[in-house]
């Protein structure tokens, strides 16, 4: 292992790193509320809607964000819709994060019993009264490990980035490689940025979860 090659590659993996962050977040954040809208369409069982969003998430799980990638990338530019790699990155990661998002807090609301609802109802509370009060914490009990493993699972994705020529740690590192043949020193690199951004979300994740567990959400 040359060390002195590492610390030479150093700037061009911190540079690559921010921007796997920078997409990464944005995406997941748009995941998030693609998620919660599917969630509620679904959980409160709108017409039509629901069948809408039951055909996306399967669409979206069903297909490699690879595949999706190029569609929005090489695709849509033959229709007219024209973006750059930087938007169909966030777009990709969107349309897939938004449908494992859109599971995880179903779930969370389907696991709240039915009774409670009603008792709610009952007790002369409203409909946001009720959703804000007594579901709401409840569900997110429920939903915060898959939650938190989707955020994780999202992030490992941008990865693919490196389809559609962003540089992102893996473009980097398979640039710096073909470029050099370092191939240990840059492959140590890739895996070191990689857990220096994930390893803090899976350790967030843990504290969150317990966090949560022992506020008295859930049963």
């Amino acid at each position: 292992m040359d060390w002195d090659v590492i610390a030479s590659y150093l700037p061009q993996y911190e540079k690559a790193a921010w921007l796997t962050l920078r997409l990464g977040v944005i995406g997941i954040v748009w995941a998030i509320g693609i998620g919660l809208v599917c969630a509620v369409l679904q959980y409160d069982k709108v017409p039509v809607l629901r069948r809408l969003v039951g055909a996306y998430i399967q669409l979206s799980r069903n297909t490699p964000l690879l595949v999706q990638l190029f569609f929005i990338y090489y695709g849509l530019p033959k229709v007219g819709i024209k973006t750059n790699a930087e938007i169909c990155g966030i777009a990709g990661l969107a349309f897939l994060g938004g449908s494992y998002m859109a599971e995880a807090f179903r779930s969370g609301l389907e696991a709240i019993e039915p009774i409670q609802t009603e008792s709610a109802y009952s007790l002369g509370m409203t409909r946001l009264q009720t959703l804000r009060y007594v579901i709401l914490p409840q569900a997110v009990s429920t939903s915060v490990p898959a939650f938190m493993a989707n955020v994780i699972f999202l992030l490992k994705e941008t990865s693919v980035f490196s389809a559609v020529s962003l540089m992102d740690l893996m473009f980097t590192a398979k640039d710096l490689i073909g470029l050099y043949y370092k191939t240990p020193e840059c492959l140590f690199l890739l895996v070191v940025f990689y857990l220096i951004i994930l390893l803090p979300v899976s350790l967030l994740g843990s504290w969150l979860e317990r966090r949560v567990r022992y506020a008295g959400f859930g049963s």
